[in-house]
């Protein structure tokens, strides 16, 4: 469990609560600095969320707001572009996530967040596309943007000995703090000023030490500050922002009946959506209400975010006022037309080790021997194909195995692949997926939530481990079905054979 605390004092109460109220003996680890992030300047940020029967386009602009203003969240986008349910439903996706900044993975704040424009599908547009889109939209403006790194600071006030004024001021400005002049009360000298929680967290204990307990220390929240050492905490971390699938910043397209990935850094080169925010305008033209920027602003607000603009994509240059003409564009519906499949057999494959865990059964037995679960698996889709009559692969990760080559063997009715060094099975499916997809009917079992997106992108079918488990279980009943029937007739067949031969013998007896 995770909790957020502010010094030991809270530490001590959290742990004798715990103890009175439910005799629970609590223990903490060492903790750690909560950090911030926001942004020097503003940026524009672009997601793009496009599988296959899917549509969604985002476009943000992200400001640097005040110092503990948090997160405020805007929309500019035009209604007959972007209907209002859907600017509501990107608003609320903005609003109900924390968004991780890119240089410690921490919580961003103090931004505006503006919805410039967005795009749906009349046919293909759910809900879920404008999350995906958002997200990645938000992602790709901090990839572009020069992040700053926030820490928190407290206010304190420092109670101490006259004769210790000295040492206290040291240890003080070593911390980065800021000490106000002293103030003497009585017999002591107070001290109040700001600094760092990462310096100030345990200094409360060292102040009892050096003072012998004359020296009392309270501290409040004071918000969040640059961090001093922005460099040294960030290569500390070492936080990579493209290895974070869960808060990725780059962007699905769709082409040729199938969805790609698109690389942050090219995605508003991709995008959908031609702003028109750049052209310039005549000053007579009536401005827009103060306080907001948008798609109509006036000249001044054209000039502001055309150097946003340009320091975040690079110099755009200025072509002729003459109209030139643009090779028309395919449409949405035509971009997703149905491809027709060469008849054939369906494919089906099979994430091994995935299944394995996902099933109570099999997963009990791997705990004893995993080479008795993977045979187990192999004979029920054996027994599986024999009913479906489809071509099953199932793929096992042997990817740690050094110097392994890889392997496809044949068991009995199935395909078995083991496969080679530094190769794991999803990125053996995939690879499987996007070419056995042109030409047939393709399935994968696995229960993989990132690798269902990645093939659904490709134009596979998914399906989950335990809707798999109940197809399987179908097979195996209709194969018990078939050899009672077969027991059945075999029965009945020696039944009447012993008949007959009953018969010929009554016969022989009495001519």
């Amino acid at each position: 469990i995770q909790v957020r605390l502010m010094g030991q004092v809270q530490l001590e109460v959290l742990q004798r609560l715990a103890a009175d109220r439910f005799g629970l003996a609590l223990t903490f680890g060492r903790g750690g600095i909560v950090y911030r992030e926001t942004i020097e300047a503003p940026v524009l940020g672009v997601g793009h969320y496009e599988p296959l029967r899917h549509y969604a386009e985002v476009h943000l602009l992200l400001e640097p707001g005040e110092r503990g203003s948090g997160l405020v969240f805007d929309t500019v986008c035009p209604e007959d572009q972007l209907d209002r349910n859907w600017q509501r439903l990107i608003l609320t996706h903005l609003e109900e996530k924390t968004h991780l900044g890119v240089l410690t993975g921490s919580g961003i704040t103090d931004m505006k967040i503006t919805l410039l424009a967005g795009r749906a599908h009349e046919k293909h547009t759910e809900g879920g596309d404008f999350r995906q889109a958002t997200y990645r939209a938000v992602r790709q403006g901090l990839m572009g943007a020069e992040s700053i790194l926030l820490e928190p600071w407290y206010t304190f006030r420092l109670e101490l000995p006259g004769d210790q004024v000295g040492r206290a001021m040291t240890d003080l400005q070593r911390m980065g703090g800021e000490v106000n002049p002293p103030e003497t009360v009585g017999e002591e000298v107070l001290l109040t000023g700001s600094a760092p929680v990462a310096g100030l967290g345990d200094y409360a204990a060292q102040v009892a030490s050096y003072t012998r307990g004359r020296g009392r220390l309270s501290c409040a929240f004071g918000g969040y500050l640059p961090c001093q050492n922005q460099e040294e905490v960030v290569a500390r971390l070492g936080y990579d922002p493209q290895r974070d699938m869960e808060n990725t910043p780059d962007s699905i397209f769709c082409a040729h009946g199938a969805g790609y990935p698109v690389k942050w850094k090219d995605v508003p080169a991709a995008a959908h959506i031609d702003l028109g925010i750049f052209s310039p305008r005549k000053e007579e033209e009536p401005s827009r209400p103060k306080g907001r920027t948008g798609c109509s602003g006036s000249l001044e607000e054209d000039r502001e975010l055309m150097a946003i603009f340009e320091r975040t994509y690079g110099k755009v240059v200025p072509r002729s006022f003459e109209p030139q003409k643009k090779p028309a564009r395919t449409s949405l519906d035509e971009r997703y037309s149905i491809r027709d499949l060469e008849l054939g057999p369906e494919y089906l494959l099979v994430d091994g080790y995935n299944i394995i865990f996902a099933w109570e059964e099999l997963k009990e037995v791997a705990r004893e021997n995993l080479d008795a679960a993977r045979q187990m698996l192999m004979d029920l889709l054996s027994n599986y194909q024999g009913i479906k009559k489809c071509e099953v692969i199932l793929v096992f990760d042997a990817y740690k195995v050094p110097r392994n080559s890889g392997e496809v063997v044949r068991y009995h009715n199935i395909h078995v692949v083991y496969t080679k060094e530094a190769e794991t099975a999803d990125t053996y499916i995939e690879k499987t997926t996007y070419e056995i997809a042109k030409r047939h009917r393709v399935r994968v079992a696995t229960s993989d939530g990132l690798e269902q997106l990645i093939i659904l992108g490709h134009g596979a079918l998914r399906i989950s481990a335990r809707m798999f488990r109940a197809e399987v279980e179908q097979a195996e009943g209709e194969i018990g079905a078939i050899l009672r029937k077969h027991a059945r007739r075999e029965g009945s067949q020696s039944i009447r054979a012993a008949m007959e031969r009953a018969e010929k013998g009554k016969k022989s007896k009495n001519p």
